[in-house]
């Protein structure tokens, strides 16, 4: 049995590589430090997993669900939206409930691209924006994201070129995997870039609570809804990865064109499931406040390994990791990857696995009890 077409020059995602890797390794007794993946350890709040445990024993509650989402969990996202992005989202018709953002990019790319049809893809960035893309059919042309830019697009230089095939543009603010925060100017300049060239905006926007000041949607851009569609998750904000939470706001009429798609696809998420991300949704300030503590700690203590590697990075990131430049004795992050996970027993990311933009940088995962932290500086010292 031969497998599709569409598979060719798509691999097994990287992290489901490595995790098998490191098993083995584990199985050799090499107890390996895992500092690579962003998958937040810590649980959600008491609160949220309370509704989930009274609602789920409900014996009505077990059925298929809205292909749309429960209007409670919908009505939550919009007043999310409201009272932290100050953005005004029809609960009826300009959100849509997702089983993760992850299966939202996949849903976006086949509902708009043709085979051929390209997409602008940041480098670096979110490899699943590039196998969306392909298993969609369509192409990816890369933008850089230079550090001396500040990590944006050149849109002088993207102006420049044949966009007359591009019909979907990725961005990630806050970034991932530099670490780069929002910015009301480079917004506009986005929202300007897609009214003017008529490319469809996807603002994937996961980070934006984690060791982030002042949270933003791409959406408080006036006009932003006409070139426009932002992916939001529960995933890192509410400590919530493995639930599968996430949405996607924008105009009805994109809404409607992804639930197309979307409703051929799932049919509707866990009812206590939402009552209760609904209820993750409502906390307060002191929720993201005391998340943001224990990673701040943590970030201390990577910024303390990254300068027993001798690596050189940015003290203003935010999000749940921190973006690197390696030292200059190495030619890829991946040969410092390497050292340090053979050498030490300690796994971080080689920023080449976002694209060759990342070469020359590391990623460490801020997902780990400081205890972990010292064990790994401990290792690596020795």
């Amino acid at each position: 049995m031969q497998t599709a077409k569409r598979l060719d020059g798509i691999g097994e995602y990287y992290f489901s590589q490595k995790l098998r890797e490191i098993e083995e390794l584990n199985k050799q007794g090499k107890q390996i430090i895992n500092l690579g993946i962003g998958s937040p350890d810590l649980p959600p709040h008491p609160d949220v997993i309370k509704i989930l445990q009274e609602e789920s024993v409900k014996p009505n509650v077990h059925g298929y669900q809205s292909y749309k989402g429960s209007l409670v969990l919908r009505k939550a996202m919009s007043d999310w939206y409201k009272r932290w992005y100050n953005v005004e989202l029809n609960a009826d018709t300009e959100i849509l409930p997702l089983i993760g953002s992850k299966e939202g990019i996949m849903h976006i790319c086949m509902t708009y691209l043709n085979e051929a049809d390209e997409v602008l893809v940041p480098n670096p960035g979110y490899p699943t924006y590039r196998s969306a893309v392909k298993l969609a059919g369509g192409v990816c042309v890369d933008y850089d994201l230079k550090e001396e830019n500040n990590y944006a697009p050149d849109f002088a230089a993207l102006q420049a070129s044949d966009l007359s095939k591009v019909k979907l543009m990725f961005v990630n603010y806050p970034q991932m995997p530099t670490g780069q925060a929002s910015d009301k100017k480079l917004f506009e300049q986005l929202v300007a870039f897609g009214k003017k060239t008529g490319i469809l905006i996807i603002h994937d926007n996961p980070y934006s609570f984690i060791l982030n000041e002042n949270p933003m949607s791409l959406l408080s851009i006036d006009g932003a809804k006409d070139c426009v569609l932002e992916l939001n998750s529960l995933s890192k904000s509410s400590n919530m990865a493995g639930w599968r939470v996430g949405m996607l706001s924008g105009a009805k009429e994109r809404i409607d064109e992804v639930l197309r798609f979307k409703s051929n696809m799932d049919s509707g998420m866990f009812l206590p499931l939402q009552l209760a991300a609904a209820k993750a949704l409502s906390l307060g300030k002191d929720w993201y406040d005391g998340v943001n503590e224990i990673y701040r700690e943590r970030r201390k203590k990577v910024f303390e390994l990254l300068d027993l590697l001798n690596c050189t990075y940015s003290t203003e990131q935010v999000g749940m990791f921190v973006w690197a430049k390696i030292p200059a004795k190495y030619k890829t992050g991946y040969e410092v990857s390497d050292e340090v996970l053979y050498g030490s027993n300690v796994f971080i990311t080689p920023g080449g696995i976002f694209g060759n933009a990342g070469d020359g940088y590391i990623r460490i995962s801020l997902c780990a009890p400081v205890e972990r932290f010292e064990e790994a500086i401990s290792r690596i010292k020795k």
